[in-house]
């Protein structure tokens, strides 16, 4: 709450009267209960975290309520020459560099550099939000219109769909090995409630393309990285790219954030990690969902919460962002749910989590006292202090392959 409204006005609650709080506590809660019954313990390296970590990554970031805009700065709501509303993200460098593109050269890409956002909102004003989202979406530019009702889950979302065949359900306290291909936060996220657990994770990047919250708050860097190994490899290289798959081949969990065809173009695909043994399972967390005419669809945390209908709203009715990128923290401690719910029942299967299905729920979840919380309630956002620092890119490469005699 202390993220949502404007800056000068109050905290708000969420326009569709849910207590996203109140579903984290639930799921926070079954995490644990799940390490509990494989015999992991849930503070192996720290403790738990509570709802509070709705709010970490501001409260490292010095980040504060900006109204329409996200406490980060880099996602927008405006409100379009119809009367509808729409949010448009720029979280990436390619993303304003598109800018011009999407305005047909109305709006230069230097005006958003500084998060000078009027000349973006006036030309928005002379187009409908249907073509704006729908443009923006063809240039790769993440954007969502604010919904008039509320967005309903898919009826699939987060059932476990078979791969491979299972393993024997893990002997009491043997911890997984988890291979974490995400980046930015709802899947790292994941990875770091699982190293909580005890799981032994490591981190894979690309050196090209580290992830993009290395170049973010360092302490929430460290927060959810600490104590992870970190492998590097090139991806333009057919010799390393069979080396990650060797690798990925060793996990009991892999994560991964990226749209489908991402990982298809490197000849990666979760049957054939399943096929090389039985039991692994594949957590794959995406904007929209795996399937669909989602599946390709770009999307980041503010974007995606909005489009599921976690919004708030003024007094005089103006949609305002919710939280920091709420879709991403929300999603994160879902995805690591399933994740050791699958790898406690034997693995072999794929975990389609989708933030839009997880924000929609958790928008609507009333955690059963059918009231929302009042804004005196609102608490500044509070971190915990990282165990110790994250590890240089690709610092531990040798380590790893050689320790699962790949090279």
């Amino acid at each position: 709450m202390a993220l949502t409204g404007r800056p000068d006005g109050p905290p708000l609650v969420p326009a569709s009267g849910g207590d996203p709080a109140a579903w984290l506590t639930r799921e926070l809660g079954r995490f644990r209960e799940t390490a509990e019954r494989c015999g992991l313990p849930a503070t192996a390296a720290g403790p738990l975290p509570d709802c509070r970590l709705l709010g970490e990554r501001a409260a490292l970031g010095g980040f504060v309520r900006q109204g329409r805009s996200s406490p980060g700065g880099a996602f927008r709501l405006m409100r379009a020459g119809d009367g509808g509303w729409l949010g448009i993200n720029l979280a990436r460098a390619c993303d304003a560099a598109s800018v011009p593109a999407l305005t047909e050269g109305a709006v230069a890409e230097p005006s958003l550099r500084d998060r000078d956002w009027a000349p973006l909102e006036a030309w928005v004003g002379t187009r409908t939000a249907r073509e704006v989202c729908e443009r923006a979406l063809l240039l790769e530019i993440p954007a969502a219109r604010v919904p008039d009702d509320p967005s309903v889950p898919r009826q699939d979302s987060d059932v476990p769909i078979a791969i491979g065949p299972r393993a024997q359900p893990p002997a009491p306290g043997v911890p997984p090995l988890v291979i974490d291909l995400s980046a930015l936060w709802a899947g790292p996220l994941c990875a770091h409630l699982l190293g909580l657990a005890g799981a032994s994770v490591v981190k894979v990047e690309s050196t090209r393309r580290p992830d993009g919250a290395r170049f973010g708050p360092a302490a929430f860097y460290d927060l959810l990285h600490a104590g992870h190994a970190s492998v590097a490899f090139d991806f333009a290289n057919p010799d390393e790219v069979v080396l990650l798959k060797a690798l990925l081949a060793q996990a009991d969990i892999v994560v991964e954030a990226s749209r489908p065809r991402a990982l298809a173009r490197l000849g990666i695909r979760p049957e054939d990690v399943a096929a090389r043994r039985p039991g692994p399972t594949w957590v794959s967390v995406t904007a929209f969902g795996r399937t669909g005419p989602g599946a390709d669809r770009p999307g980041f945390g503010d974007d995606v919460a909005v489009a599921a209908g976690l919004f708030a709203r003024d007094a005089d009715g103006t949609p305002l962002v919710c939280g920091d990128a709420l879709a991403d923290p929300l999603t994160g401690v879902r995805a690591a749910v399933a994740a050791l719910n699958a790898y406690a029942g034997g693995g072999g299967v794929l975990l389609d989590v989708a933030m839009s299905d997880v924000a929609a729920e958790a928008a609507a979840f009333s955690g059963g006292s059918g009231r929302t919380a009042e804004p005196a309630c609102a608490a500044p956002p509070f971190a915990r202090s990282p165990s110790a620092a994250a590890r240089p890119l690709g610092a531990d490469t040798d380590a790893v392959l050689k320790e699962f005699d790949l090279r």
